[in-house]
């Protein structure tokens, strides 16, 4: 063998190390989704966990140092998720189009990451005790939405509406459709693991907050 095959040998050995590095952490980050988003925190356990992986508990904590690590990483990737997906422009006029664009990222995240929007709503009504690092950051990034809302209001492009309220209300409606999956999928009549069409939801929640800001919904 030469010293190119060589070389190339081991490149091949060393992705494909990675490619199964890579396989069995996002096993691992699946398996413990669906642990924490049903058992929460305290009920989830790494057995529970490597098990679902398809790993024994040594092999598990060859990958992860600790259960709280594991939880905490999976808990701010939908903080981050959310800070990273739903910037307001700040120099926008058009409220109809922000507030449009805002509801269906945030039912399209919700419903493509029920198992994480899950495990948020599990930690607040647990007391938000591991949340202490991302109130101060949600609310900046809220103030930065009202602001926005506010100045849209007093130039008249909207009905005088409470910003915050209006928010927070966004994120009921759409969040219940990840958090009340179970729920949601027999009032519609449909299998538990049937998809959920999300037109007919968006366009429904859509006009409800254009209709309640003053807005013609398209």
């Amino acid at each position: 063998m030469t010293e190119f095959e060589a070389e190339a040998a081991s490149g091949a050995l060393l992705s494909r190390a990675k490619q199964g590095r890579e396989r069995i952490l996002g096993a691992i980050r699946e398996a413990a989704i669906a642990e924490f988003s049903r058992h929460g925190f305290k009920g989830a356990s790494t057995k529970a966990i490597a098990e679902r992986a398809g790993l024994t508990k040594p092999q598990l904590h060859y990958y992860i140092s600790s259960k709280e690590e594991l939880y905490e990483e999976l808990l701010y990737s939908v903080l981050n998720g959310w800070s990273g997906a739903f910037i307001f422009d700040a120099n926008s006029n058009d409220p109809k189009t922000v507030l449009s664009n805002y509801v269906r990222k945030k039912l399209d995240y919700a419903l493509d990451n029920p198992g994480l929007s899950r495990i948020f709503t599990t930690e607040v009504l647990g007391g938000g005790r591991n949340l202490g690092k991302y109130w101060p950051v949600a609310v900046k990034s809220t103030q930065q939405k009202v602001d926005l809302i506010n100045r849209w209001i007093a130039e008249g492009r909207m009905r005088a509406v409470n910003p915050t309220l209006l928010l927070m209300q966004i994120w009921g409606m759409t969040q219940h459709y990840a958090d009340y999956g179970v729920q949601v999928h027999i009032m519609l009549g449909l299998a538990p693991d049937e998809p959920i069409d999300r037109e007919p939801i968006v366009r429904e929640l859509t006009s409800f907050v254009l209709l309640g800001c003053g807005l013609a919904p398209a």
